[in-house]
């Protein structure tokens, strides 16, 4: 991983984009791959698209989403506390004593997020699983006009943001769920462009609204009529206590990038997906799905008369927390192997199953 993609993967990992507000990191994206994209444009659902050889008549498209979850201001109440509802899917148990910042037209403001103190909750009580409706987000504010001075109704949150680097090479952040995905296919991209011979167009999606229920991918799917797409996304690691790898699959940090099979990915695709990570001698890892999985790769896959899908997943512990983890050496190997499926496909390529 050279200095410019770390310090991209950091700027978008440290910059909010709840879904329906991802205009920030999606600045940060067009200024990235302005730089050797062939075309890059920007529909009106938000989805940055950019392209590497367009004129190419065999389309591939990868699709990484830039949205995350987080929370979005509905009420602020007398003395000046705080109400959400969420953006996609939390765990409210994640949410207690989490260090918040909410995203203002005056710029970020900080806020806790808390409840009742233990001592304070009685046995019933401590009992009880919290709801995130039962949470109030405090920005320190005197009563409901000061809290009102700052914030609007329909303010985007999320946890405070941050990148930390740990030992072995992996790194914890909010967000890697999608934001390492967004950079796998920009890397991707761009490698696949500076070593040249690409037989097809490669068309990059920072796809929007993933967490709500993949419509970025929908409309940008749509748009790019691809004929062979790959979603990447963060798949649940099995390497750390109480997960069940007898129905996730054996996922390790560290031990490359997590290729599926099943109804939601093309076989040829998939044969390709293994060709690559043999010539490029990249390790594999692998995971299947008997279903219409929930991620980019269920949307294009049902995109106009259909595409040829393929998922390839990045091994993430902690998924939907403030501490989410990943491998970079993971995020490196699954920029190259997406490089050289690309490299791999002739013009002519068919993917049809036969």
């Amino acid at each position: 991983m050279d200095q410019a993609a770390k310090e991209f993967l950091v700027n978008i990992l440290e910059t909010p984009s709840p879904s329906g507000f991802e205009v920030p990191v999606q600045d940060i994206v067009r200024e990235y791959v302005g730089k050797f994209a062939d075309e890059v444009r920007t529909d009106l659902h938000g989805n940055v698209i950019a392209s590497c050889n367009p004129s190419a008549e065999l389309r591939v498209m990868f699709a990484g989403h830039a949205d995350q979850i987080g929370l979005l201001v509905t009420f602020i109440d007398e003395n000046g506390f705080i109400y959400t509802n969420t953006i996609g899917g939390w765990d409210p148990q994640q949410l207690i004593g989490q260090r918040m910042t909410i995203y203002t037209a005056n710029g970020p403001v900080p806020a806790v997020i808390a409840r009742k103190p233990i001592h304070l909750l009685n046995e019933e009580e401590r009992k009880q699983v919290v709801k995130a409706k039962d949470l109030w987000l405090d920005i320190g504010a005197k009563d409901q006009a000061e809290a009102k001075e700052v914030v609007a109704i329909g303010d985007p949150v999320t946890l405070e943001l941050g990148y930390q680097e740990m030992r072995n090479n992996l790194a914890n952040s909010p967000g890697m769920d999608d934001k390492t995905g967004l950079w796998v296919c920009v890397e991707a991209g761009r490698r696949a462009k500076e070593r040249g011979g690409l037989n097809v167009g490669v068309h990059v999606a920072a796809t929007v609204q993933e967490e709500i229920g993949l419509r970025g991918a929908t409309t940008s799917a749509y748009g790019v009529d691809p004929h062979v797409g790959i979603a990447v996304d963060v798949t649940h690691a099995t390497d750390c206590p109480t997960i069940e790898k007898f129905q996730e699959g054996e996922v390790k940090l560290g031990g490359g990038p997590v290729v599926y099979r099943g109804a939601n990915m093309n076989p040829v695709v998939v044969d390709h997906l293994r060709a690559a990570g043999d010539k490029a001698k990249i390790e594999l890892q692998w995971g299947a799905i008997g279903r219409g999985t929930g991620t980019d790769a269920n949307a294009m896959q049902l995109a106009r008369g259909g595409v040829a899908t393929g998922l390839v997943s990045i091994p993430n512990r902690y998924m939907h927390s403030a501490v989410e983890m990943v491998s970079l050496d993971d995020l490196d190997a699954c920029a190259d192997l997406l490089a050289e499926f690309a490299l791999g496909i002739a013009a002519d390529e068919d993917f049809t199953p036969r």
